[in-house]
């Protein structure tokens, strides 16, 4: 479930310094290449020791990916707090637009572009991306089952689970986010629409 408690101090400070840890190595592998750069230089760029680093980040790749955590507990929230009378289907595919846009806000358009070509061209990023996205699948098909009514994923909603994160990761192997993004859904929308009401009417009828 999602946290709801707001960070102390200490948390804040550790969150800040994680962000800055990740921004640094970020910048300095778009700049030399991912293979080009070590923990011991990104530390040094960070005015920190290897042992922070490390502290932060067990290994290199997640160098790159300092919102995993903050990222599962937005999906599962726009789940559970999907506005009254949206579907579970449209309610993931808002999120992933919202967080699409934010991320072009932020960064703009060429820079966005120019991290995805960054991360598809990366082996070793690309291959921890998709693995560390996967790792949401239980908490998403959770989420899932409890919105339903269930006192466990089915095996529908696992699939579903499943589809749903590997369509993130085909949306940012694209040049036109959005577009793959609505394609994607449009496509799960007609399997998983009737599955949902099906299952949300059976736990309605056991209880």
């Amino acid at each position: 479930m999602t946290n709801t408690e707001p960070m102390g101090r200490r948390e804040r400070k550790k969150a800040a310094t994680r962000k800055a840890i990740s921004d640094v190595a970020t910048m300095m592998f778009l700049e030399r290449g991912f293979d080009n750069v070590s923990i011991r230089e990104v530390a040094d760029a960070a005015d920190v020791s290897p042992t922070t680093v490390f502290a932060h980040f067990p290994q290199k790749e997640a160098l790159v990916f300092d919102e995993d955590d903050e990222q599962r507990d937005r999906l599962v929230s726009a789940v559970r707090d999907r506005p009254s009378g949206s579907t579970i289907n449209r309610a993931i595919h808002d999120f992933y637009s919202t967080e699409i846009r934010a991320n072009v806000d932020e960064h703009g358009n060429d820079v966005t572009r120019i991290f995805m070509t960054f991360l598809n061209e990366t082996p070793a990023l690309r291959e921890y991306a998709g693995r560390m996205w996967l790792r949401h699948e239980d908490a998403l098909s959770e989420a899932i089952a409890d919105e339903l009514g269930l006192s466990d994923p089915t095996a529908e909603i696992r699939v579903y689970s499943r589809f749903v994160l590997q369509m993130q990761l085909l949306v940012n192997d694209t040049d036109d986010q959005l577009a793959t993004l609505d394609a994607g859904f449009a496509i799960l929308d007609d399997g998983w629409s009737p599955i949902e009401a099906r299952l949300a009417g059976a736990a309605d009828d056991s209880r």
